[in-house]
């Protein structure tokens, strides 16, 4: 609808409200001529007359009086519409679409989303996992959760850990193996290839201002990173992983870091994103807010350390 039919429109129920045209103008601020210009043109325009004209009173016509009733229902659902919208730029509510990386969203945020939804009872949420590149814009997600860098643009991202990768093994496979100290070592070890990293099959490794590039061996490389964690937990040969990925494992000694004066190379973070920050819903900075406190102490690093961070 536009404005010179909003203004027809709003013309009639003045006039039907109030009684007379120049009551109606008075309300409006017009003359009451314009007035009744506006509501001429309204009845030209749907072709039939919607007043019943006198000297002594107006009055609606059975026409008249539907198209009343009918504007003012629409009146109704457009106010109750946004009132419905503003209240969900002050109060979380409403349908909150996520996107989360699949293994870390598994480890660290599912377990902890009853939380967020007891502690925003209005909210329902829509979680995806996947680790392929989401658009959140095309796809109309609120939230992304990613890890690494971030290369679109037109995303608002906030960063909620650094995380590390680091050198470890089964307690089981080093006490049979050859000692593992130097980076140059791991030439006499069983290495446990993830292929999707960028530098597959080389280890970047760092310690005094010196870099080692390692390019490792095996007979088993995978392209899933679980895939990768659950083979040397069976005593299958060394992994490079991500801290989040390795700290259950660490911290109940099922794993143990190697190399540890070494720096590998590589250092990536965990951040949340949005499309943007103007006009944001309060489900979204709801989410922002209470993952950003979340990973105000990464979890992994608590588990590392030998406190409890999965309960």
């Amino acid at each position: 609808m536009g404005s010179i039919e909003a203004d027809q429109n709003e013309a009639l129920l003045a006039v039907l409200e109030t009684g007379s045209f120049s009551a109606a103008g008075r309300r409006l601020g017009r003359d009451g001529s314009v007035v009744s210009r506006r509501v001429a043109a309204l009845e030209a325009r749907l072709g039939i007359r919607l007043l019943e004209r006198s000297t002594r009173r107006v009055a609606a016509t059975e026409a008249g009086a539907r198209f009343r009733d009918r504007i003012r229902e629409a009146m109704d659902m457009v106010r109750r519409a946004e009132d419905e919208v503003r209240a969900m730029s002050s109060s979380p509510t409403g349908l909150l679409r996520l996107s989360l990386p699949v293994e870390f969203g598994r480890l660290w945020i599912a377990p902890r989303l009853p939380e967020f939804l007891a502690r925003h009872p209005g909210v329902r949420i829509d979680a995806s996992y996947s680790d392929r590149y989401v658009d959140l814009i095309a796809e109309e997600f609120d939230v992304g959760v990613r890890i690494g860098e971030l290369k679109d643009s037109r995303l608002v991202a906030r960063r909620l850990a650094i995380t590390r990768r680091l050198i470890c093994a089964a307690p089981a496979y080093l006490d049979a193996r050859p000692s593992l100290n130097e980076a140059d070592d791991l030439s006499q070890h069983e290495c446990i290839s993830f292929t999707r990293l960028a530098t597959h099959p080389v280890w970047h490794l760092h310690r005094d201002g010196k870099n080692r590039a390692i390019s490792v061996g095996g007979r088993l490389q995978m392209d899933d990173a679980r895939a990768v964690v659950q083979a040397a937990l069976a005593g299958m040969g060394v992994i490079m992983a991500t801290d989040w990925l390795v700290g259950r494992e660490l911290a109940e000694g099922r794993l143990v870091q190697v190399l540890t004066d070494w720096e590998v190379r590589g250092e990536t973070g965990v951040s949340v994103i949005r499309a943007s920050v103007k006009h944001e819903p309060a489900k979204t900075r709801a989410f922002v807010e209470w993952v950003a406190e979340l990973f105000a102490v990464p979890p992994w690093w608590l588990a590392h350390d030998g406190e409890d961070a999965f309960n």
